[in-house]
């Protein structure tokens, strides 16, 4: 009776806000065709055409379009500074969707995951209240956590490629600027040609040369790819930029020592990864391997002597 009870409240409550959902949705509608008209207005008005309005593709997705409505909804609300803390922007920043329709596709996600899922487990039939109960809350739970998690597990995924790809970023910088071309023209030059061969780094770079196009200083262009993703040595790299940037010099041998310690540190790590793995394996032997090998080998003398047990027995 109790979780009847709460499956219908949960149900109740999951119907009111696809409700407000629903009207968020239209009421954003109805925006976007008043900036329509605007805009036609405008441009009989003015024959030049007007720039995009959003500044990119448009969605594909009707679903992506709905789940930012209803984010955008809860925009400067109590909700939206529980469930968007500084470490879900930060994560939000490294898989590059720290914008306004990126934190407002994340928040409608948990808060439809999170009411979706107790209204799933609610219409599951239960034994007991108390069953019930736990198996709703575990999925409220589930339900709000689940989105952070995998953006956890994309952003940790980017910053494993960030480590593999700077060893090619260095020794790429070393051989443009052994050519005669200058910091700049490089970062250029690897930002527009070797993108494929880098692409995290390479979007990074160019959106730093788009700031720094834009008026910022090499410094300011150059720190939030220092800082984003929590990389040493990619930090010392973005310092030597700046310091070449702003007092000059040559930096050819300063690249070639950095890179070879970057390789001398990776070499290192992998054969620590290497020891902990022989570590693992040598537990893995001792509960699989092990056990075979004793049945294989005394598995005969175990039966010819229970044989001859057997035959001493008999007389």
């Amino acid at each position: 009776m109790n979780s009847s009870l709460l499956g219908i409240s949960l149900l109740l409550l999951a119907a009111a806000l696809l409700v407000l959902g629903a009207d968020i949705f239209g009421r954003e509608r109805v925006r976007k065709r008043s900036g329509e008209r605007v805009t036609a207005i405008l441009a009989r008005r003015d024959p030049s055409p007007p720039p995009p309005l959003t500044g990119g593709k448009v969605s594909r997705h009707p679903w992506l379009t709905w789940l930012e409505s209803i984010g955008r909804g809860f925009s400067g609300s109590r909700l939206e500074a529980a469930l968007l803390a500084p470490e879900d922007k930060l994560l939000l920043d490294q898989c590059g969707y720290n914008t306004s329709r990126g934190r407002a596709v994340f928040l409608a996600m948990r808060l439809v995951l999170a009411m979706a899922l107790p209204a799933i487990v609610a219409w599951w039939p239960h034994r007991d209240g108390l069953m019930a109960t736990v198996s709703i809350i575990a999925a409220l739970g589930i339900g709000l956590l689940l989105p952070k998690f995998v953006l956890r597990s994309w952003a940790r995924r980017l910053t494993r490629r960030v480590t593999a790809e700077l060893p090619l970023l260095i020794d790429l910088l070393r051989v443009l600027q052994s050519v005669g071309l200058s910091m700049d023209q490089s970062l250029h030059t690897i930002a527009e040609q070797f993108r494929t061969g880098i692409p995290v780094l390479g979007k990074e770079l160019a959106a730093a040369n788009e700031a720094y196009a834009h008026g910022r200083s090499r410094e300011q262009s150059l720190q939030r790819m220092a800082d984003l993703f929590d990389n040493e040595e990619l930090r010392s790299l973005t310092r030597m930029i700046m310091q070449v940037d702003q007092y000059g010099g040559a930096v050819q041998e300063p690249l070639r020592q950095f890179s070879d310690r970057l390789r001398e540190q990776r070499k290192m790590r992998m054969k620590e990864s290497v020891g902990k793995l022989s570590v693992k394996m040598t537990i893995v032997m001792m509960l699989t391997l092990l056990p075979a090998l004793m049945l294989v080998l005394a598995g005969p003398a175990i039966i010819a002597l229970t044989g001859a047990l057997t035959k001493l027995g008999g007389h």
